[in-house]
């Protein structure tokens, strides 16, 4: 059987500082790092909180930079974004401080944009079935219902 390699904490936190400046991280996932480790609870309080003295470790950046790039990137709505950020135990405050960074000019224009897009590639005649495949796509980005009935009347029609 392999056997693990040992490190001394300090080399750990170096290991987990590195990991949190290539990437925005949140707790859960530094948490999960550590695990991997296997280091007693008080090594881990105390690399906990040197992270989060040294501002290696900030939820309010993680969340600001996750919505900004799921949504710029992906494509997301605004609730597969809150979605997802409740999943990674994030605070109801810092999610609405994280969805403050996507414009609202912005997201009306993505909405129409991939919907348009998609309108394009589906092949189906039957303006119903038309209209379906195209909500059903918008609710899996995460979008508002009533924003995606809107925006799906408007194109389809």
């Amino acid at each position: 059987m392999l056997q693990k390699p040992s490190f001394t904490v300090d080399e750990i936190k170096r290991k987990l500082e590195q990991y949190c400046v290539y990437q925005d991280r949140c707790h859960k996932e530094v948490e999960q790092k550590m695990r991997e480790y296997n280091l007693i609870p008080e090594a881990k309080e105390m690399i906990l909180l040197s992270l989060l003295k040294d501002n290696f470790l900030n939820e309010e950046r993680f969340a600001k930079s996750f919505a900004r790039g799921k949504f710029r990137i992906k494509n997301w709505g605004k609730q597969r974004i809150v979605r997802e950020l409740k999943f990674r135990d994030i605070s109801a405050y810092n999610i609405k401080t994280a969805l403050k960074e996507i414009e609202e000019d912005e997201y009306l224009k993505t909405i129409y944009r991939i919907t348009e897009n998609r309108n394009e590639i589906i092949s189906d005649t039957n303006q119903f079935k038309r209209k379906k495949k195209l909500i059903d796509f918008l609710m899996r980005k995460g979008y508002e219902s009533e924003l995606i009935y809107k925006t799906v009347n408007e194109i389809v029609s």
